[in-house]
């Protein structure tokens, strides 16, 4: 198994840099007060006080069932962002808010330590339907125990312990026939993964205990069966109970627990299929296998099925080594995580004056109909359950860049970032940026005069200090090179072995730069059970059409590079990502749908390979 180099990696500038440090922003902006108001006030220890304006809304409003669910978001994103980026006013905030808490907790009497009512889940047992209650206190455990094992917080472990003292005494008389009813009736979340990563930490038989009673074996049977359970069935409430079974086999070691996570992979997205921008699901549900064109609509790709599904992929990277789940990674981080949340116009080359908003916080969903647009909540009057994944994936992109198994270090992801680790009693270094390939205005470089054209390949630059140590770097090969990669090292062409999808290079490692050059092309990417309509991907970026209706293209579905061309290529230092059709009856222009605010789009056309009319 993979060893994370999570503790060891740091962002430098980039995209995913960008989205983080909007990220810090907006949690360093939420006033504390809100955050625990719900848990003040279960706990007898509001004043009453509060202005209106004080107050969040939405989700997170004083009178929804679910309060406080964002608040543990919050805590487990504060302690990522201060894993990567040892930002100590938002550690500070957070530490501040889990002190609160464990007052709220020690006035309730020692264990209760959630801004709902205790009845809410009692009611459970009576058959009495509230929302979703045990999925607002896994939320709770989650962020204090990210609390604790990124950042520390001591507070943090002993709020989680009166709270393990309650769920074992709650659980202790709910029979099998009644923990699976209420599992079917209302979200549990991720507890069975919450007590499994206790249990790695305490191996405390309690809660490995609540692991087991947390299981849900109406799907785990069936999932173990390879019974396709997931068509139309809600995807988000499943999704974190199989992270639950992945890490019960990292702390048990019982292969039947992985078998359930690799059947619900293979299930939710090797069978199934997946839409262009590697993301599922049409209202929440997963889609029929292999049946997609009756399903694209205006709730499409729900944020949070993004966010989970990466995480289940980063299990399975790690289990196996297999660039698949990689490349899974990469093309939701781009297209679904990147393109749904903490958007901002790009005013070099869209700029939509029927919109005078200049940012959007989150989007719920990504549509991918005909005409479709994006909805943006806003940061304190919604807190969908989306809100809260857009502050955690905001927050872990450093998670799954580089991994580690004994001499070999995995490049997994292709992000500017810098890793710090151990090789062999030696500090080893390795910084990863992307050549932009331009020169610097209005410096005279050869760069400006041999580019003409936006290149047709992404070049990545690592800067190695290895301490005089062997050791092999192993770069994944993406599944949408065009051609070879090809590697230099100090400046000359270096051969790799090729194996597993790998380039794999090992060497006496000093201060070398090497680079990459990974060859991509435009690529069409079809409907299952409509090839003739098909969307378009350049490398893992997807496309869509700037026209807010259904249209047909003319022309070879599968050489989109024959109807589509490059648009608007570069503007100052930057080269731009953009097509616009020829040869049609009206052309328009295509751009990445991670660049899309406000304007229409459509995502899938009809192709019809009509030589005539070109």
């Amino acid at each position: 198994m993979l060893d994370s180099c999570e503790n060891e990696t740091r962002l430098l500038p980039g995209e995913a840099a960008v989205k983080r440090d909007r990220n810090i922003r907006y949690l360093l902006s939420l006033k504390n007060e809100n955050l625990l108001l719900p848990f003040r006030f279960e706990a007898g220890l509001h004043n009453g006080n509060t202005k209106k304006t004080d107050y969040h809304w939405g989700w997170d409003s004083p009178l929804s069932q679910i309060r406080g669910t964002f608040t543990g978001h919050f805590l487990s994103a504060s302690a990522l962002v201060f894993l990567e980026s040892g930002n100590e006013e938002l550690k500070l905030k957070a530490d501040k808010i889990v002190n609160e808490i464990k007052k709220c907790q020690d006035e309730n009497g020692g264990q209760w330590a959630f801004g709902i009512p205790e009845k809410y889940l009692h009611w459970l047992k009576k058959g009495k339907r509230t929302w979703a209650p045990q999925y607002v206190c896994h939320k709770l455990m989650m962020g204090l125990f990210d609390m604790y094992r990124f950042t520390g917080n001591e507070t943090a472990m002993k709020i989680l312990e009166g709270c393990t003292e309650w769920f074992y005494n709650f659980t202790n008389d709910i029979s099998r026939d009644l923990m699976d009813e209420m599992m079917d009736l209302e979200e549990t979340g991720g507890m069975m993964e919450l007590w499994a990563d206790l249990y790695g930490k305490s191996e405390d038989k309690r809660h490995l205990e609540l692991m087991k009673r947390y299981e849900r074996p109406k799907l785990f049977e069936q999932l173990l069966h390879g019974v396709d359970v997931l068509t139309n069935i809600h995807a988000n409430s499943t999704v974190p109970e199989i992270h639950g079974a992945a890490r019960a086999y990292e702390v048990t070691g019982d292969e039947r627990y992985r078998k359930i996570a690799e059947n619900y992979w293979e299930l939710a997205v090797e069978k199934r299929g997946m839409f262009v921008t590697g993301g599922q699901t049409s209202g929440e549900g997963w889609t029929p296998i292999q049946e997609q064109s009756a399903r694209l609509n205006d709730r499409n790709q729900e944020h949070c099925v993004v966010y989970n599904m990466m995480r289940l992929s980063r299990y399975l990277y790690k289990w196996t080594k297999d660039p698949k789940y990689a490349d899974y990674w990469e093309m939701n981080l781009h297209n679904g995580i990147f393109a749904q949340g903490y958007w901002e116009e790009r005013g070099t080359w869209l700029h939509n004056e029927d919109h005078p908003k200049k940012t959007g916080h989150v989007a719920y969903y990504l549509p991918l109909e005909a005409g479709g647009q994006k909805e943006w909540g806003s940061q304190t009057e919604h807190f969908w359950c989306c809100h809260c994944t857009l502050v955690q994936a905001n927050a872990n992109f450093h998670e799954s860049i580089y991994f580690k198994d004994n001499d070999t270090i995995y490049i997994a992801q292709y992000l500017p970032s810098e890793l710090k680790t151990n090789m062999n009693g030696a500090e080893i270094t390795i910084n990863q940026r992307i050549n932009p390939q331009t020169g610097a205005m209005p410096r005279i470089m050869d760069v400006d005069r041999n580019v003409l054209d936006r290149p047709k390949n992404v070049k990545i630059v690592f800067k190695i200090k290895g301490g005089q140590k062997r050791f092999t770097l192993k770069f994944r090969k993406p599944w949408w090179l065009s051609g070879s990669m090809e590697i230099s090292l100090n400046g000359k062409t270096e051969t790799a072995a090729d194996v597993n999808s790998y380039l794999s290079l090992t060497r006496e490692w000093g201060d070398d730069e090497l680079e990459l050059t990974l060859p991509k092309k435009l690529r069409s990417w079809k409907l299952p059970d409509r090839p003739d309509t098909a969307a378009f991907i350049d490398g893992p970026v997807a496309l869509c059409g700037l026209v807010d209706e259904q249209r047909t293209l003319y022309g070879d579905v599968d050489n989109p590079e024959s109807f589509l061309v490059p648009d608007n290529e570069r503007i100052w230092l930057q080269w731009l990502g953009g097509y616009r059709t020829v040869n049609q009856p009206v052309n328009f222009r295509f751009v990445p749908i991670k660049d899309i605010g406000y304007e229409k789009y459509t995502v899938y056309f009809q192709c019809v390979n009509d030589v005539a009319r070109r």
